[in-house]
Formats: C-alpha cells, structure tokens, sequence
C-alpha cells in the first residue's frame, strides 16, 4: 500500500548541482512548488540557468511539451532566507560535506523551520544520527518525547548525481528517525521518479562504502605502477562493461569528494583497508580535483 508523501511545499538550500537537480526533479515530477536557497547570489542565478536549460533540453527533443515545462518551471523559487522556508512540509539540505557545517545547518532548520517539517539530508556519507542529535533542543533530553520528536523528522535522502538522470535515491535512517519519517520520504522520492533503495546509518551507507574502496583501490595500482590510467579504465569499460573507469569516475565526482569520503570510511571503521591512497591525497593537495577544476588523472576543457 503506498504512504502518501504529505508534501505540499519543498525547501531545497544548496543551488549546486545536487541541489539544483533535486529542486528541478520536486517540480517536474512531483510536481510541488520548490524553495531554493543559497547563501550565494551567483549560484542561486547559475542554478536556475541549469533547470531552464535542461527543461529546453527536455521540450527541444519531444520529452516534455512547453506547456508542462513552463509549469515546472513556474514551481521553483529562489528565496533569500532560511526564515522564507518556515511553512514547507520537508526541506532538503544540499551542501559541502562537513558535518560540522551540516549540524550547524540542521541547528537552524530545528528554529526557523516548522516543528512538523521532515528535515532531510543528501549526505552520501556522513553519519545521519549525528546530523540528527543537532536538531535536539539544548537541554531537552533525546530519550525524551520533545528530543524524540525532533530527531525523529531526520532522514537521510541520498540522490545521485546527475539528479534528473540517476533512477536511484538512497534512503538512510538514524537511530532516531520516526517510521512516518521514513514512509513519507519514500513516497516523496518515488513521486520525484525515483527507485528507492534503503541503508543503514553506516559509514558511506552502502554505495560508498563499496564504490569509494573500489576507487580507491584503482588509484593504488595507478600509485604503485601496476598499471597506466588509460589501462585500468579499459579494463572495467571493455572487460566488466561499465560506462567509465575508476579514475575518469571519480573525476567526475571531484576528487576532494573521493578522498574525504574515503576518510570518513577510515576514521569511521578505524579499519586500514579503507586507508586513503597517497596519491589521491596529493592530487587534492594540488587543487587537481578532476573534471570541476580541469585536471585530475584526465585533463578537461571546461
């Protein structure tokens, strides 16, 4: 039996990509009206460039008719201000991750943001229990029913990027997230097109826990002369069929992403296998991030 998601109105802060993406989704195929907020103005004007870019990519090859696409468009709304966000049903934090950063982020959506808001976080690997404990009110006990309710609207929301174009969303719960927490935010990523895959509050949950050791695993035989760049990729395009080697992929996630999920594994398991590979630490010491910055293991024209 489906669970009806509840949500009327989506606040969305971050307007990168990920952001971006997630907003663009909410209103196209959810079909919600979406708050977007960034600290940034540039971003904010770069971020809404995208969606209409992408909507004209969309009506230009015969997806998505002009009618529907102005609609859309229509639905998504910059404001200036966490407090312009207080009467949304779920908001969607889509920021750098740091989880001092995000705690911080998630003290503000505990104050500025209606008590019965779902509050979500696309982290793709920093623990969602911790982001939650923020949300506690100082001096109010977590076992108690005032702490419980309040961490108990947090959940992770792990969309992948490209948003519009990735099926999956990863569903994470804390300790403390309410099943009607969880329930309603599977219908909201179903409703955005979206299969839905569920994990525990583990370090990188379950795809970074495997993708990034893989990746990493990749660079240490790049490290050690095992192979050449252009033969490690090969080998997983030509011989495992994926669409892109382990040193282009994580190119294009950003290599400064890579290396601190990798070492939120570490610190997370003090387990060695997940010891980050010297050469991807001295990439990111650089500033030769992959595709974002022009250079990682491949040059780019940006």
């Amino acid at each position: 039996m489906s669970i009806a998601h509840g949500i009327k109105r989506l606040g969305v802060l971050g307007a990168g990509q990920m952001g971006t993406g997630i907003a663009f989704v909410s209103a196209l195929h959810a079909k919600v009206p979406v708050l977007l907020h960034d600290k940034s103005a540039h971003q904010i004007s770069k971020g809404l460039s995208l969606v209409d870019k992408l909507l004209a990519k969309d009506v230009s090859k015969g997806r998505l008719q002009p009618s529907d696409a102005e609609e859309a468009r229509a639905r998504i709304q910059a404001v200036d201000s966490l407090e312009a966000m207080h009467d949304v049903d779920m908001v969607v934090e889509a920021v750098t991750e740091n989880l001092d950063l995000k705690r911080a982020i998630f003290r503000e959506f505990a104050a500025k943001i209606r008590p019965d808001a779902i509050l979500a976080t696309n982290t793709s690997s920093i623990s969602i229990t911790k982001i939650a404990g923020a949300v506690i009110p100082d001096g109010v006990s977590a076992a108690g029913e005032e702490g419980k309710a309040a961490s108990g609207r947090v959940v992770g929301l792990h969309f992948f990027n490209p948003v519009p174009v990735m099926k999956l969303v990863e569903l994470i719960s804390a300790v403390q997230t309410s099943q009607d927490t969880l329930d309603r935010s599977r219908a909201f990523a179903e409703a955005c097109g979206k299969e839905v895959a569920t994990a525990q509050d583990v370090p990188g949950f379950v795809s970074n826990a495997l993708l990034m050791p893989f990746i990493n695993e990749a660079i240490m035989c790049l490290e050690k002369g095992v192979a050449t760049r252009d033969d490690i990729d090969k080998m997983f395009r030509l011989g495992m069929a994926h669409p892109m080697g382990p040193l282009q992929l994580a190119d294009f996630i950003g290599l400064d992403t890579c290396l601190f999920i990798q070492q939120t594994l570490y610190k997370g398991t003090s387990d060695s296998k997940y010891r980050p590979s010297v050469l991807l630490e001295r990439m990111v010491d650089a500033q030769y991030l992959g595709k974002k910055s022009g250079r990682g293991f491949y040059e780019y024209n940006n």
